[in-house]
Parts: structure tokens; C-alpha cells; sequence
């Protein structure tokens, strides 16, 4: 049953996609991104605290930046497998070996290793932290050294599924909603947000896939100018 419950989480069945679009449909802003992607899910984890440090180990919501070293961290600090998938060699590290683990030495800054080592000394309170409210879970991961309140939150979205957890500071997030040339407050983020509730987590996955591809657009024109 540990497994089934695993993987229903880790595929957001829980959902009602129905209901949720209804809701978030009372925003006109978000009306197109909804009919672009219905039935978008928040996905899901296997494991809390390898969801965690990669978090910390990434920049925004979708922690593209961080692929490189999270690699390294698996491959030199991970347990080496055997499987049929040539691509999966390594078991991600425990807490245990990454408490004694030179992270320096794979090209981790000083500040994201101090976060890690309070992370991995926090890793046996993460479960007891998911099981309270929303707030309480923001409250107790943000206790984290060096946590922060977007990590937080996106770390209660995916490994918790909480569904109203909300990553407000994530620029990429404010830019889709921006309208002129300044970035949409925070603050006035926030404000908007308040019609989403208590679906705030399914919004922020449609802003951040309207973000995501908005960006590997400007991308691609970059470089098409640049050849």
C-alpha cells in the first residue's frame, strides 16, 4: 500500500482537474494558459529529501540550471546500480553520505553547502512536517538555514502536495503575469493570487509552463539571429 499511496501522490491523482480549472477559470488572466494545458497536475516525488536538495541546488521553479551538478552530486556521492536503463547508474545519495560528503569538490558554493548540511541534519524531521498545515510546513522548512520562502515553497508543492503552497518570489512566475516593461510586484503578485486559492500550486505550474516555453522561444529566435 506504501507503494500505491507513492505513486498516486507522485501522479497527483488526488486531483479533481475538473474543479480546479473551474476555479482558476474565475481569472481571466489565466484563462488561455488553462485551455492550453487542461488537466495540468502538480507532479509528484519519490522522495522528499532528494526533492529537497534539489532545490536548493536550483535557481527557479523548474531548477533547470541545477541539472549539471545535481548529476555530479549523484554520480560521485550515489550508490552505483545495475539496471536495464543504461542512463541509470547511480541510487541518489542519502543524507547519511552527504553529511560526510565534500561538496566543495563537485563545484558546490559555500553558501548552498551550508544550506545542504542544515537540510541533511533536518532530513529525519521532513515527513513529521508534511502532516501540518500549510503554513506549518512553509514555517518549519523556512526554519532550514538558507531555505528561503520560494524554496519552501516549491519543496511543499512536489514533495507534499500541498495544493495552495505558492513560490511568489519566483520571477519567472510574475513575467508571464507582467504587463508593461516593470515586473509585476511580488506584492501585487501575491494580491492576484488570492482568487486562485486554495489552488494556488496548479496555477503556478500553468504560469510556469507558459514561462518555460516562452523562454526556449526567445531562446531559439536568439540563436537563429545569431547563425
Amino acid at each position: 500500500m506504501l507503494v500505491v499511496e507513492r505513486v498516486r501522490r507522485m501522479l497527483d491523482l488526488r486531483a479533481d482537474p475538473l474543479q480546479i480549472a473551474n476555479h482558476l477559470a474565475q481569472d481571466s488572466r489565466l484563462g488561455e494558459l488553462l485551455q492550453a494545458r487542461p488537466g495540468l497536475r502538480v507532479p509528484g516525488v519519490w522522495d522528499a529529501f532528494e526533492l529537497a536538495v534539489r532545490a536548493v541546488l536550483g535557481q527557479q521553479v523548474r531548477f533547470v540550471d541545477a541539472k549539471p551538478v545535481i548529476a555530479r552530486l549523484v554520480r560521485t556521492f550515489g550508490s552505483p546500480t545495475k539496471t536495464t536503463e543504461p542512463r541509470l547508474t547511480h541510487l541518489f545519495p542519502t543524507p547519511e553520505v552527504l553529511a560526510a560528503a565534500n561538496l566543495s569538490s563537485i563545484g558546490i558554493p559555500a553558501a548552498r553547502t551550508e544550506t545542504l548540511r542544515a537540510l541533511v541534519r533536518a532530513a529525519g524531521k521532513l515527513h513529521a512536517v508534511a502532516t501540518k498545515s500549510l503554513d506549518e510546513v512553509i514555517a518549519g522548512l523556512c526554519s532550514i538555514s538558507g531555505m528561503g520562502h520560494r524554496r519552501a515553497n516549491y519543496i511543499a508543492m512536489r514533495a507534499f502536495g500541498e495544493p495552495d503552497a505558492f513560490p511568489s518570489s519566483d520571477l519567472g512566475l510574475r513575467r508571464v503575469l507582467t504587463t508593461g516593461r516593470k515586473l509585476l510586484s511580488e506584492a501585487d503578485f501575491l494580491i492576484a493570487a488570492q482568487l486562485w486559492r486554495p489552488w494556488r500550486a496548479y496555477a503556478a505550474m500553468h504560469l510556469s509552463a507558459a514561462d518555460e516555453c516562452a523562454t526556449s522561444w526567445d531562446s531559439n529566435r536568439i540563436k537563429s539571429a545569431v547563425v
